[in-house]
C-alpha cells in the first residue's frame, strides 16, 4: 500500500515539474529584469548570459517550426 502511494506520489511530481515554452519566455522576461536592475553580481555575468543566450536560441528555434499535430 505505502508503495503504491510513492508511486501515485512521484507520478503526479513529475507531471507537475513540466515546463512549457510560455513558463521558458517568462524566465527570460525574468532575466532581462533582473540583469537591468543590477541583480547579478559580476562574476556572475557569464553564467547568466550563457543560459540567456542558450534560452534565447531554444525559444527562436521553436517559435521558428511549424505546429506539430495539424494537417
Amino acid at each position: 500500500m505505502t508503495e503504491e502511494v510513492t508511486n501515485v506520489e512521484n507520478t503526479a511530481q513529475a507531471e507537475s515539474a513540466q515546463l512549457t515554452l510560455n513558463d521558458l519566455a517568462a524566465l527570460k522576461s525574468i532575466i532581462d529584469v533582473a540583469s537591468s536592475r543590477g541583480a547579478f553580481k559580476p562574476n556572475e555575468m557569464m553564467a547568466v548570459g550563457q543560459a540567456y543566450s542558450r534560452l534565447t536560441s531554444f525559444l527562436d528555434t521553436i517559435s521558428k517550426q511549424p505546429p506539430q499535430g495539424g494537417k
